[in-house]
């Protein structure tokens, strides 16, 4: 995953663009970037923000940086944005989404003449740097623009910035959003709909699927219509997204209360708990709607130390992760201790977090811990967004789980059947890791609640990770 912001302004646009990326601090925690276009031409910084937040690396960019053009990232993979001079002019560009289809598009872009793309240490290209490879090869950064929506298999939101103007080009299917604000003297891009509104921005329009716009401190001009059909990423309301923002008119935390009402109204008068608490931070929001429907008091048993964690920070390795999972909470021993808790997580994935911290409350003194998560078992990695860090599938606990149970290649109806929650075999799927995990009770978050939850038509969401339906 990653964020973006924009900014085209009649005025230094500098400071505008520092805040908004810096309120994108949630969806990456290794690379980010600020291009900047002014008197003096194009300006960027990229900087490691592995180990400390934005906001302590580009300090100091703010004062040397200058111009009235800006775009800003945050990314979980490659440094960007990138500064790209070619026929069609020179600009910067920055993108989020994932291509699956990297080694083709190479591949043709040689076969096209192109000479040579620059290698990364880890081996890698830089997706960005292929996205301006396709663009490239049209006589128009429009035409190029939509030749990237046509021939990316994954998604790709994408910004370019030229000396006039910045292009916003939303995915071909929506899968992220991008939303526009304006105020007096300058527009803005974002990825998150809140980033601008302590800026001074109101809320201008969100873009279509495929959508480009073009953005100036004049105004904003839509240069590509929207399609018709949209796959927007549930998971952004379940988990990604910050509680503050909206997507197509959905609010997050809005949703994580309907979504915990929801999964209330399922376990009706089955469970007898003390108490209902979230896992901090994306589990606090549904945990309120479970308390605010059932009558159960919320409590908050772990507390996040936020003057160390402020922010989503997470290092790649999977042994550090847990580390920093478990070290993040601190637990308050009078509201566990020889209580009956029910706990609400966002999901699922490996199950090593949420079994260590199931332990940790036995420790403590719990009698009982219930587990309720916000969303559907996982049994598909995404094909879209890179939203998990896993390398397998197998590294989800529900696909390992089945592997045991039907052998290395289940075929597409047997994983169809495990994701139905009327099966047999989900029904012993989710026992299975309700006993692995050692909780009192697990019982997850039905898919056709979750789309309730969230309010808008199933076919216009994409729920691939749950169903694997496309």
């Amino acid at each position: 995953m990653g964020g973006f912001f924009a900014v085209a302004s009649k005025e230094n646009c500098v400071l505008d663009l520092f805040f908004g990326t810096d309120y994108h601090s949630h969806l990456g925690t290794r690379r980010a970037g600020m291009a900047v276009h002014g008197a003096e031409g194009f300006n960027r910084a990229i900087h490691n923000i592995q180990n400390s937040p934005f906001r302590t690396k580009f300090e100091q960019d703010v004062e040397e940086l200058d111009g009235n053009l800006g775009i800003g990232c945050i990314s979980d993979f490659d440094p960007q944005p990138l500064l790209v001079h070619s026929h069609l002019g020179s600009f910067a560009i920055t993108c989020v989404g994932k291509i699956n289809n990297a080694d083709a598009l190479i591949q043709e872009c040689f076969e096209k003449g192109f000479s040579h793309f620059l290698e990364m240490s880890n081996g890698n290209i830089n997706q960005t740097e292929i996205v301006a490879a396709l663009i490239n090869q049209k006589n128009s950064l429009v035409d190029g623009l939509k030749f990237v929506q046509e021939k990316v298999e994954g998604s790709m939101t994408v910004l370019v910035m030229t000396d006039k103007g910045i292009y916003c080009s939303r995915d071909r299917l929506g899968r992220t959003p991008v939303i526009l604000g304006k105020k007096d003297g300058a527009y803005c891009a974002s990825f998150e709909s809140f980033a601008y509104l302590n800026l001074g921005y109101d809320h201008l329009k969100d873009l279509g699927p495929a959508e480009i716009v073009y953005m100036t401190p004049e105004g904003v001009e839509t240069v590509s219509e929207p399609g018709e059909e949209m796959k927007i990423c549930s998971f952004l309301w379940v988990y990604y997204g910050y509680p503050t923002s909206t997507y197509e008119g959905v609010n997050v935390e809005e949703m994580r209360y309907a979504c915990g009402r929801m999964l209330a109204k399922r376990d009706k008068d089955n469970v007898h708990p003390d108490s209902v608490a979230g896992v901090p931070d994306s589990g606090i929001a549904h945990a309120v709607g479970y308390a605010n429907e059932s009558g159960i008091p919320f409590s908050r048993p772990f507390i996040k130390y936020t003057p160390t964690w402020p922010r989503s920070f997470m290092p790649t390795t999977q042994s550090q992760r847990n580390l920093i999972a478990k070290m993040k909470l601190i637990p308050v021993d009078g509201l566990i201790r020889d209580k009956k808790l029910l706990l609400i997580d966002d999901s699922i994935v490996r199950g090593t977090q949420l079994r260590e911290t199931t332990e940790f409350l036995y420790h403590s003194g719990a009698k009982e811990v219930h587990i309720r998560p916000a969303c559907p078992p996982l049994v598909y990695g995404c094909k879209f967004l890179n939203f998990s860090r896993s390398s397998s599938e197998l590294d989800l606990i529900t696909r390992r789980i089945i592997q045991e149970r039907e052998g290395d290649n289940p075929s597409a109806e047997t994983l169809q059947d495990y994701a139905d929650p009327d099966s047999q075999n989900y029904a012993e799927m989710v026992e299975e890791i309700r006993k692995r995990l050692n909780f009192t009770s697990l019982r997850f978050h039905r898919l056709d609640d979750l789309v309730e939850s969230i309010g808008l038509p199933k076919c216009k969401l994409c729920t691939y990770c749950w169903d694997g339906k496309e």
